[in-house]
């Protein structure tokens, strides 16, 4: 569901570009030689530089400030499942970084609300008295992005998994975590930005 949403999500947003140049067209046919002119000279290049195609990871971190610290918050492998998840809820994330105890720059693992649901839950078994480190994903088979990582291919990373979180990995040391209301916000605020450059564009703002 959420990979046919964020894909539907893509493609009306290039519909909307598409109708805007068309719009364009249609209604400035004198104009029609000179901005398509400009459009393929000037325009394409300051989308392709500031568009939502070249937002990284480090774009999304920044633009969060210091909230970027508080949403990778971390729990160790020594932890109880129960402790891992009211850590969650009292501050309302999807999921915690798990360390070993002592290192908590070395990322271990990392737990989620779909661990505790499926490997707690669903199988009966306490949260009190399992450990963090027995239901963890474990750091082998984690899924991590760089800074330098484009937005839209931690998208493709998410929709393809089928994971709402992405630890953001800087020399193997833990620098922050990605969600996918964190990706899917940075391509919205693109995508009206970029909307916003071409109405410009047209109106004769460039």
């Amino acid at each position: 569901m959420m990979k046919r949403a964020i894909h539907g999500f893509l493609l009306h947003g290039n519909a909307v570009k598409s109708s805007v140049l068309r719009h364009a067209r249609i209604g400035n046919p004198v104009l029609q030689p000179l901005i398509f002119s400009r459009h393929e000279s000037v325009s394409s290049a300051r989308i392709e530089e500031h568009g939502f195609e070249s937002t990284t990871i480090a774009d999304i971190l920044k633009a969060k400030g210091k909230a970027a610290d508080g949403s990778w918050l971390w729990c160790t492998t020594d932890d109880t499942v129960y402790d891992a998840v009211k850590s969650m809820t009292q501050h309302n994330v999807g999921a915690l970084v798990v360390v070993k105890p002592g290192e908590q720059k070395s990322i271990g693992g990392i737990i989620t609300e779909r661990d505790y649901l499926r490997k707690i839950i669903v199988q009966g078994r306490s949260s009190k008295s399992t450990k963090v480190g027995d239901i963890m994903t474990e750091e082998n088979k984690l899924i991590t992005v760089t800074p330098d990582t484009k937005v839209l291919r931690a998208m493709q990373l998410m929709t393809e998994n089928r994971i709402r979180h992405i630890p953001v990995i800087d020399d193997k040391d833990m620098i922050g975590m990605v969600s996918i209301g964190d990706v899917v916000r940075a391509v919205v605020s693109e995508h009206r930005e970029e909307l916003n450059r071409l109405n410009a564009f047209i109106q004769g703002g460039y």
